[in-house]
């Protein structure tokens, strides 16, 4: 193997042994591997998994990885589908290097095989309509029962099938059968559909075709035209394996792509299907494809989470035989990790409640210093302005706080973050009891946050400067679904019975350090003491930010043990 075939030095997956083993043996001088998305619909964070591993090896050892379409489909396929998963593709910072192509590219030499098989006795063309093809299938311990058309001359099916491409007849008069074994174990070996007529204009091919291939035929087809080494599969196809092979066995393509099956990336609390999240988008329960809360690569995209985080994911989750379920909270720790090194601090009040420090002077202004990221001190501090009258959050006070709770309370003493010392004098509610302002005194020889004399507190609150701040939207993203398992449903219920009614939480006056005026949508940065956040591209004049992940919070946990 020659020097940029080697693999990194570290523990190996199956398939990258594999193609270890297959360079090595000289049985391949090079690999060449495929990303195949159908463009019906966007990428979710499982296709991540499929696109990291295509692209991944391909780097690794010296080969090339194409990205194709497989367009079979032109009732369910846009171009604005191929136009988000080139970008989805490109986001996630892999290069296909202009090595972008479609099963519409191929389908003169699709129908030319099937021509093929025609001739050789290995397909007919089918009167049966498709419910009657799938009735006569057969069952696990049953075979099926064989087409009346099965022993079709040749000449006729081939006259039959140039009459469907021209559109001589409707849609479900024919379709053209692969010849092969109606008692196989394996159903997909049971004279499967090759072509089916389709009256439907192609958003690549217009109306040059009535009829148009079936995925298993052209997904195995194309492979082998372009030359495909390794096709790497969910393991939702390994019994389609058999059909692909045999496929590849009768007709003339040349190349053997050698397909390998591993398992497909399945997160609990979501849904990875293509129909179940197009069924979320149609149905108005998501704003769209790009919705924050859904798992779509856009969707993360638009949350904030930064490609290099789900590559990272997606090689820590690693590649395996065996499907298994893994917990979001793998993916959270992994973007939390990454944006805790990475992300700048800021200040923000989500839900204010505003302070007036009776002893500072009304007109008295200053700025602090504040440090712009403590896993990164070369990047220094920032400036943050204070003054007379604060914002803290509403929940950081208490009037009568239990036992655990430390932070302000009437005569109760905290540090506000970077600034003083700070004890809670009066308190202003309005007629209906409602706290509307705190009245506080502050300790000026306090400035930076510690006491000259030594004196501790035990919590220090986050703020912002009432004359200073920013208001802005934010909107706490949560788990769409409320259930690990949401496709679990009882009879006649439905996975949209599991929706989470809280996974969006929109607080319109929050306010922000001034800092964080004209940020450009998809900038990041950690609120300190809530979470990782991130600029949306609906922000205007007045910010919105969405949260990508939140920070740990012992408070949370004191309070869920007292529920």
């Amino acid at each position: 193997m020659s020097e940029e075939r080697k693999a990194p030095e570290k523990s190996l997956d199956f398939i990258r042994e594999i193609i270890r083993e297959d360079l090595s043996s000289g049985k391949h001088a090079s690999i060449h591997t495929r990303f195949p998305p159908e463009p019906n619909g966007h990428l979710h964070i499982g296709h991540a998994k499929s696109i990291a591993l295509n692209f991944g090896v391909a780097e690794e050892y010296g080969g090339l990885c194409n990205l194709r379409f497989d367009d079979t489909n032109p009732m369910k396929e846009d171009e604005s589908y191929v136009r988000a998963i080139e970008n989805d593709v490109r986001w996630l910072g892999f290069d296909w290097q202009e090595r972008e192509y479609h099963a519409s590219d191929y389908f003169g030499k699709l129908y030319g095989f099937a021509l093929e098989l025609i001739d050789k006795g290995l397909a007919y063309v089918c009167s049966l309509s498709e419910e009657e093809i799938r009735a006569t299938r057969g069952t696990v311990t049953e075979a099926g029962r064989p087409s009346p058309d099965r022993e079709r001359p040749a000449e006729e099916s081939r006259r039959l099938l140039e009459e469907m491409r021209r559109g001589d007849h409707a849609e479900g008069d024919y379709t053209l059968r692969a010849k092969i074994d109606m008692a196989s174990s394996n159903m997909k070996m049971r004279d499967p559909l090759i072509y089916r007529i389709r009256r439907v204009s192609h958003h690549r091919s217009g109306n040059a075709w009535s009829i148009y291939p079936m995925y298993d035929f052209a997904h195995c087809l194309s492979d082998a035209l372009e030359g495909i080494t390794h096709s790497l599969c969910t393991l939702e196809f390994e019994n389609n394996r058999e059909l692909y092979d045999w496929f590849v066995e009768h007709t003339s393509v040349e190349a053997r792509p050698r397909q390998i099956e591993f398992a497909r990336l399945n997160l609990n609390y979501t849904v990875m299907s293509k129909r179940k999240l197009l069924e979320l988008v149609r149905d108005g329960h998501v704003s769209g494809w790009d919705d924050p809360r859904m798992p779509t690569i856009a969707g993360l995209r638009r949350r904030g989470v930064p490609p290099t985080a789900i590559r990272a994911f997606c090689e820590k989750v690693g590649v395996a035989r065996r499907e298994s379920v893994v917990d979001v909270a793998l993916l959270e720790s992994v973007i939390r990790e990454q944006l805790n090194h990475d992300a700048p601090r800021h200040m923000a009040v989500l839900d204010p409640l505003k302070v007036v420090i009776t002893n500072y002077p009304e007109d008295g202004e200053e700025e602090l210093e504040a440090v712009i990221n403590p896993e990164q001190p070369e990047l220094g501090k920032r400036k943050v302005p204070f003054s007379r009258e604060l914002y803290i959050e509403r929940e950081d006070f208490l009037e009568d706080p239990p036992k655990k709770f430390f932070r302000l309370a009437p005569g109760r003493e905290v540090r506000l973050r970077y600034a003083y010392f700070l004890t809670c004098e009066e308190v202003v509610k309005d007629a209906e009891g409602r706290v509307t302002e705190l009245r506080c005194s502050y300790d000026p020889a306090t400035r930076g946050g510690d006491a000259p004399d030594g004196r501790k507190v035990k919590a220090t609150l986050h703020w912002v400067s009432a004359k200073h701040a920013l208001p802005a939207t934010v909107r706490l993203i949560d788990r769409l679904f409320r259930v690990e398992n949401p496709n679990a449903v009882e009879e006649g219920g439905s996975f949209l019975d599991h929706l989470n009614p809280d996974a969006l939480q929109v607080l319109a006056e929050a306010r922000v350090e001034p800092a964080l005026a004209g940020r450009e949508p998809g900038w990041r940065c950690q609120f300190e003491r809530l979470g990782y956040f991130s600029v949306d591209p609906d922000s205007g004049e007045k910010p919105v930010f969405n949260r990508i992940v939140s920070l740990k919070d012992s408070w949370a946990r004191v309070k869920n043990q007292r529920r």
